[in-house]
Parts: C-alpha cells; structure tokens; sequence
C-alpha cells in the first residue's frame, strides 16, 4: 500500500484535536551500543550539519561513530535515572501535566502525545497516536522557546516526511518559537527569583545557549538574535543592570567558528576580571538534559572553579513546574483558535456516522 492508512479507523469516529510537543532525543541507554544509532540518525540530518553529503559521511562513519559513541556513553551514565534519561523522564512529564490541563478545559475532545526528533519515542509514533484516538486537527509544538532551523526546522522536517506516507492529512499548525512570550519570560524571571530567595545574587548572571555555527547565522538563521532578545526580556524582568549579566553560547562540535562568546571560555576568564561568583542559566533549554546537568552543572564549573572562582550555581531548567505547563498550556491554547474543539456536534460527523452505518448494513 502506498499510503498509510489509520489501522484503528471508522469513519463514525468522533474528530479530536491533537497536540504533539517533541523535544531533541535521548539515547535508549548510556551506552556505546545504544549511542551510535542514536548518534547517527542525529548527526545524519542536514538540518544538524550542513556539509556536502558525500564529505560528510566519510568524517562521521569513519571518524566520529568509531570514537564519539563511547565518550558520549561515558557522559550520559553520570545523568541517567531509574526511568531513564533527564530530557525523556522531564518531557513525559510535561506531556502528562498538559493532558491533565487540556482535559480540565476540552474534556476528551483535544488529545496530546510527545516525541524525540531522534530516538524513540519517533514523531511517526506520536503522530500515529494521536491519529489512532481520532485526531484530525494537529498542532505540534517542539519544546525549543527560540527557532533553529537544527531544531525547530528539523522538527517540521519529521513531520512533514511522515505527512507526505498519509492517506488522509490532518489540519496541522505548528509553533516555531515562543522566545518572547511574557509568560515564558516571566517563567524563567520567577525561577531565577525563586533561587536568589536561598542564594545570594552572584557578581553575574550567565545565560547560556546552545551553539550553532556562525554561518548559519550569517545564512539567516534568526537564533542568535531570539537568544539575545530573550536575555535581554529576562534582565530587564529582573531589573538588572548591563553589566550583571551576560549572554553566551556552548556545546561547540567540530573546528569552525560558532556563535560567541563561548560559554567555556568565558567562565575560565572570569575571576581574573573579578567576577568571582557566577549564576548559570539555560534558557534555551525547556527541560534540564546532558547539556545542561552535566556540561553547565558539572564541567563548566570545574572551569570557573579552576581558574579561580569561589561559588558557581546552576539554576534549573522549568521542566514540570506548574507555572511553565500553564505558559505551554496558553500556547497551545493560542494556536487552537478558530477551531471547533467538539467535533462530535458538527453535521459533518452525523453524516459520516450515518454512512458508516450504512455501509455496515451493506446497504
């Protein structure tokens, strides 16, 4: 069959509104064996790295998938928990706050599910449930506040690829960021203000963002500038003056060029410019993962403390606390206007349960 069909599908079925949050993907296990499918599918993507194909697949099946597997392996066991990686056990429990608040307010008419862009559980799977419970109407909403086209691009890429396999397309909507929102500034603000309560201000206060390489800025990428506006929202939330803050990038992979100032670089520099407390924050980061527990928690503060720094803190990411499911929950609610959230009373579905009833009798 060349198209997909819905193996659980009646046409007296009852249309439902779907919602769909992904995040970026964990590994099954922090393992070598489990690291380098992972791994692949990642850095196989031309959203992720934009090197000419033939080029690249020498360097990362010769080269990186001989060497990256068991380091990445290594890294991942210091984070992983009983139910699994951080970022999967943080986005499941995001899904499940949001279904509870969906049907608090559209009972079972709107249905969510959530996905890892690489690994399991797939955007092909998440879409599939959605459909199977009577979703005809999707919005999908990947859990990166500022677009990327690796991340919020590569997302739409998934969906669409599985789109393109279907008989029958749902509505779909999709949100490419929120970096501004005043509720997610707020959010972030309130979690900071939260930690200040049992700590000290630091001399400064880093945000910290996820690197891309500076020529897909230079190519037109918008990240960079939503990254500084949503440091720029935050500080000014927080009333802080320019020089008690700082933005600054991390995670760099390869030799080229990234989005600067490092984050690495500039906490080793810090104590010989006096600053000898630091504050990190990720807000490009909607669930605390690899990158933010162990490269920010954990590495980044060895710098700070080795070149000289006294106190280092990492504050956490929103993860499940309620403020953050209610920012999401508004978003989503913002992207579901204009649609009809029981379908079951449309004339639409009495015409279609009266035909399924009718094909039924054979008629």
């Amino acid at each position: 069959m060349k198209y997909k069909s819905q193996s659980s599908f009646t046409h007296a079925q009852a249309d439902k509104v779907g919602v769909l949050i992904s995040n970026l993907g964990t590994p099954r296990a922090p393992t070598k064996q489990a690291l380098k499918p992972y791994l692949k599918q990642f850095l196989s993507d031309p959203r992720v790295v934009e090197v000419p194909k033939i080029i690249w697949w020498c360097v990362l099946n010769l080269i990186i998938l001989n060497i990256r597997p068991k380091r990445s392996a290594e890294a991942y066991k210091t984070v992983w928990t009983d139910e699994g990686s951080p970022l999967l056990v943080h986005t499941k429990n995001q899904a499940s706050g949001l279904a509870q608040k969906l049907k608090a307010e559209y009972g079972d008419n709107v249905v969510i599910s959530y996905a890892m862009r690489y690994g399991q559980p797939s955007v092909s799977r998440a879409i599939d449930e959605l459909l199977d419970q009577g979703a005809r109407k999707i919005v999908v909403l990947p859990l990166y506040p500022q677009y990327c086209a690796s991340t919020s691009g590569s997302t739409f890429d998934a969906v669409a690829e599985d789109f393109v396999k279907r008989r029958w397309l749902p509505d779909f909507r999709f949100v490419s960021h929120y970096h501004d929102n005043p509720e997610y500034i707020k959010c972030v603000a309130d979690k900071i203000k939260m930690h200040w309560k049992t700590h000290p201000r630091a001399d400064k206060l880093l945000f910290s963002y996820h690197g891309i390489p500076k020529r897909y800025l230079v190519n037109g990428d918008p990240y960079h500038c939503e990254c500084h506006k949503t440091s720029r929202l935050i500080a000014q939330e927080l009333g802080l003056q320019e020089s008690e803050h700082m933005t600054t990038f991390q995670s760099r992979f390869g030799r080229e060029e990234w989005l600067k100032p490092y984050t690495d670089h500039t906490l080793k520099s810090f104590p010989e410019q006096g600053v000898k407390s630091v504050q990190v924050v990720c807000p490009g980061f909607s669930s605390d993962c690899l990158e933010t527990i162990e490269e920010i928690g954990e590495e980044n503060r060895e710098y700070f403390e080795e070149a000289g720094g006294e106190r280092y803190e990492y504050i956490e990411a929103l993860n499940s606390d309620e403020a953050h499911l209610t920012m999401l929950l508004n978003v989503i609610k913002d992207n579901l206007q204009g649609w009809n959230l029981d379908p079951s009373k449309t004339n639409d579905y009495e015409q279609r349960s009266t035909l399924a009833k009718t094909l039924g009798s054979g008629e």
